[in-house]
């Protein structure tokens, strides 16, 4: 068996399209523009990346762009100070605050200063527990996307086995939370999981969300099952050339795909969706702070 490749780049960009297009309806109907603003702290090559490309495609979904590039020294008062600016701003729909934050900031402060109606990376404690009860919020963009590519590939999840390797807060938690949404029957894994491939043996879904790569291999994945990588990681590659490095997964690759059914890959598999979903909420958090209908399908 050779696995259906899951192309996160063809849904994001589906997805994209479709926030635009309700984008410019927003404005033609009701003469509202989604507005996103971006907050980054310090110079880390990564995130300054990240920044550019969300202002890039939040500017081509027709939304408002703005950006805040504060210096790593910056106090937490001050940056307390221009959450609380952008959260009485009526033209800024969602906040995101760039992560990681110099260490000497307190990363739980910051985030839960943000509006949670704001709060488009979905981190807001309030979201958190509004998702975990499985009432309306702001779902990380991520695990959104994962689910998004999962009903793409079966449309519905229900009575699925499923299993995530991971409990981060922005993963592993909100997906199983999501997938449990879906009436899928959820095991979440971790480093003290007894026998880890036994129990991903069983899963009809694999979300890998552990940070190692190629950890996951062929003989752990269920024949025909959907394996979701999340993982990104950074690894040697001496075929390229001295010091050169290439991206892989959490999962093994080539010994997944022999074996599943349908499997992303890294790159151009979850990756392309986190920006697709982040413009995805924060058109839905204007329209829900508006008064006006949610768009359809883009949200969990």
């Amino acid at each position: 068996m050779t696995a259906k490749i899951i192309d996160g780049k063809a849904i994001a960009a589906d997805l994209r399209a479709e926030v635009a297009r309700q984008v410019a309806k927003l404005k033609a109907d009701h003469g509202i523009t989604p507005g996103l603003a971006v907050v980054l702290v310090g110079e880390d090559p990564a995130s300054e990346v990240y920044v550019r490309n969300k202002n890039r495609s939040t500017v081509e979904a027709g939304m408002k762009s703005v950006e805040h590039k504060l210096d790593a020294s910056t106090s937490e008062e001050d940056l307390l100070a221009l959450i609380a600016k952008l959260n009485a701003d009526p033209e800024i729909h969602g906040i995101l605050v760039q992560l990681p934050l110099p260490d000497h900031l307190n990363e739980e402060a910051v985030i839960n200063a943000l509006d949670p109606a704001k709060d488009v990376d979905g981190f807001h404690i309030s979201n958190v527990g509004l998702l975990g009860t499985g009432q309306k919020s702001m779902v990380p963009c991520t695990p959104l996307g994962c689910l998004m590519m999962l009903r793409a590939q079966h449309g519905s999840l229900s009575g699925m086995n499923a299993v995530v390797i991971g409990r981060s807060n922005i993963v592993g938690k909100p997906m199983f939370n999501l997938l449990l949404g879906d009436s899928c029957t959820v095991t979440v894994a971790h480093s003290r999981t007894k026998d880890l491939p036994a129990v991903c043996r069983g899963a009809d879904i694999v979300v890998a969300a552990v940070g190692r790569p190629e950890m996951v291999k062929g003989d752990w994945i269920k024949p025909g099952a959907t394996v979701i990588d999340v993982g990104i990681n950074r690894i040697p590659a001496p075929e390229k050339g001295e010091g050169k490095s290439r991206i892989v997964g959490d999962c093994d690759f080539e010994s997944c795909a022999q074996v599943a059914g349908a499997i992303t890959p890294v790159p151009g598999g979850v990756g392309p969706m986190t920006i697709a979903c982040l413009l995805a909420n924060t058109l839905t958090a204007c329209c829900r702070a508006n008064n006006l209908p949610e768009p359809e399908g883009l949200t969990a």
